[in-house]
């Protein structure tokens, strides 16, 4: 296979397989309760749902490694702890939520399956991929991924050119942070630290490229799956913004499933369950794949080690993929809270110039961003004594994003030492 075509083949999947449940039913229902505020939250999503996870390719692509890299230069064991925690979130969390949407939307209004049943069956394919991830690049890239792209195309192409009411006024008190925070639960962040190693891997497994060569087309995909998932999220927000004044809608997808009806006549619900399950699926193939990886390589590279991962994972997403995804996403939340930060600060880090991150920034700005985003953690739980009073004073804290300045006042201050350690030395 030439560079042009694995490059694209490579991008395909890449989209497939942060294109799951989250970032089917978020973006319409966020444009819905903007209203004529749909462009902020839609710059907002995307800076969390598509900016920052293509950040994280692209920090692969350098790295050319497994997640633990990402956080190395901090400390070893720090960096153990938090792919640990990254991976337990993932098979506990958004690969399950996969199950649960596809059963919501694609399953229970055709059949009468119970949850568990479906759960089990879905991730019985789940793993029969994952056993099988030799191919999962080609097969999601090539087969797969065009039908999700041309379904969406159809529902937003049609959907912008039906009469509606003019749009109402925004629900969020503010529409750029609504669109960050939000961008949180599509998990998009901790997929592109989690299926960027997916991908690396499966390029050393093909042995036929060099390190530049990978890091080229590896960051050239992600590049062009970024462009597809901002044109996709874009249009979809755009659409739930444009139904904002005509109908009354308070379930995420029960709106996903107005528009497809709306825009493909009676055959929508139908296109809709297909988006859905293939959606849904490739990603949890992703999160599944990428954590077997991990411990079969803290492992020493042990096969076994890797199918008892990919085994116990989809044990996992049967157990967790029963329940309805209202109830996925709020245990989610303090989960994100904790983490997503943190990932963030991380993912960019690794992106930035290797002269700006050298190992007394990446621990200042993690610490640095741990500590500040205690009070989003502890206001998910609840703490609400404690969080105002440390709220009142950190910026942006009331907006969930307190951690945003003290990281990059931290980043800022350890590039000024080690600039004047230098000249000092000189």
């Amino acid at each position: 296979m030439n560079h042009s075509k694995q490059t694209f083949v490579t991008a395909f999947a890449l989209f497939s397989l942060f294109f799951g449940a989250g970032n089917l039913i978020l973006p319409p229902f966020l444009g819905y309760n903007a209203g004529v505020d749909w462009i902020w939250v839609a710059i907002g999503f995307a800076f969390s749902a598509v900016v920052i996870p293509i950040l994280a390719i692209y920090g692969h692509a350098r790295l050319q490694g497994t997640l633990l890299d990402f956080a190395n230069k901090v400390s070893p064991f720090f960096a153990l702890v938090y792919a640990i925690l990254i991976y337990a979130i993932s098979v506990s969390l958004p690969s399950p939520r996969t199950a649960s949407v596809t059963y919501e939307m694609a399953i229970q209004p055709y059949f009468s399956i119970s949850p568990l049943a479906t759960s089990t069956l879905y991730f019985g394919l789940v793993l029969l991929f994952v056993l099988n991830r030799n191919k999962i690049v080609s097969i999601i890239g090539k087969f797969l991924t065009p039908l999700i792209i041309v379904i969406l195309l159809l529902i937003i192409g049609i959907g912008i050119f039906i009469d509606v009411e003019p749009l109402r006024a925004s629900m969020f008190e503010n529409s750029l942070t609504a669109g960050i925070l939000e961008g949180y639960q599509t998990f998009d962040a901790i997929g592109g630290v989690v299926v960027g190693g997916v991908i690396v891997i499966s390029f050393a497994i093909q042995g036929k490229y060099n390190y530049e060569e990978k890091k080229g087309m590896i960051a050239k995909a992600g590049l062009l799956a970024g462009i597809g998932l901002f044109l996709i999220y874009g249009g979809l927000i755009a659409l739930g913004a444009l139904y904002s004044g005509t109908v009354s809608i308070e379930i995420r997808t029960e709106l996903l499933t107005l528009l497809s009806t709306n825009t493909l006549g009676s055959i929508g619900t139908a296109f809709l369950s297909v988006l859905v399950a293939l959606a849904c699926f490739t990603t949890a193939v992703g999160i599944v794949t990428g954590t077997a990886d991990f411990v079969k390589g803290i492992l020493g590279g042990s096969k076994t080690a890797y199918t008892v991962t990919g085994i116990l994972g989809c044990i996992l997403g049967v157990v967790m993929g029963q329940f309805n995804v209202a109830y996925i996403i709020d245990v989610a939340v303090p989960a994100l809270m904790f983490i997503y930060p943190v990932t963030i600060v991380l993912i960019i880090l690794n992106a930035l110039p290797k002269k700006w991150t050298s190992a007394t920034a990446f621990k200042a700005v993690t610490i640095t961003t741990l500590l500040f985003s205690i009070p989003d953690f502890l206001q998910s739980i609840n703490s609400e004594a404690l969080v105002t009073f440390l709220k009142s004073w950190i910026p942006l804290s009331g907006y969930s994003l307190g951690w945003v300045l003290p990281a990059a006042i931290a980043f800022l201050i350890t590039q000024g030492v080690i600039g004047f350690r230098k000249k000092k030395v000189t």
